[in-house]
Formats: structure tokens, sequence, C-alpha cells
């Protein structure tokens, strides 16, 4: 399977790499107010960098779409973090 067939599993994957990011800022001293904006820009980074890398199944025909799918998977990450702390309590 080569990185080319991805598609719509590249969305899912935007979500699991900012959902790390946020834990890995989790254990630094940084304020955690931070997270969903670092959420919201590393998966636009990585919304564009799917579309302009030739992602041939990637859910955007443009970079503005591409860029809010990132950003909204991104965010989708935080999102995912509160719901699983909220679950526990």
């Amino acid at each position: 399977m080569s990185i080319d067939s991805l598609g719509v599993a590249s969305v899912a994957c935007i979500t699991v790499i900012c959902y790390l990011a946020a834990l890995v800022i989790k254990q630094t001293p940084l304020n955690n107010r931070w997270i969903p904006t670092v959420c919201g820009c590393l998966g636009a980074a990585l919304g564009l960098a799917a579309y302009y890398g030739g992602m041939v199944d990637f859910p955007a025909c443009d970079a503005m779409t591409a860029l809010a799918v990132g950003i909204v998977s991104g965010l989708a990450a935080t999102g995912a973090d509160q719901l699983v702390k909220q679950l526990k309590q």
C-alpha cells in the first residue's frame, strides 16, 4: 500500500498526529490553553502537506479546502481528548 492510496484515511491520520502532539504538549511546562491552537495549526500544515504532496484521494480539491480539512482534523484531536477526559469522570 503506497502513501498515495491513503485517501480519506489521511484525515484520520492528521487527527491522530495532532492528538499525539497534544499529549506531548501536556508533558511540557507550556500552558495547556495553547493545545487547541497548536493542534489547529499542525492540522492546517498537515492538510496542506497532504494536498500539495500529491495524495490522490485526499478529500480536497483546492488549497483552501485542504487547509480547512486540516484545521478541523487538528481540532477534532482536542475534542477527542476532552471526550476521553469527560468519560473518565
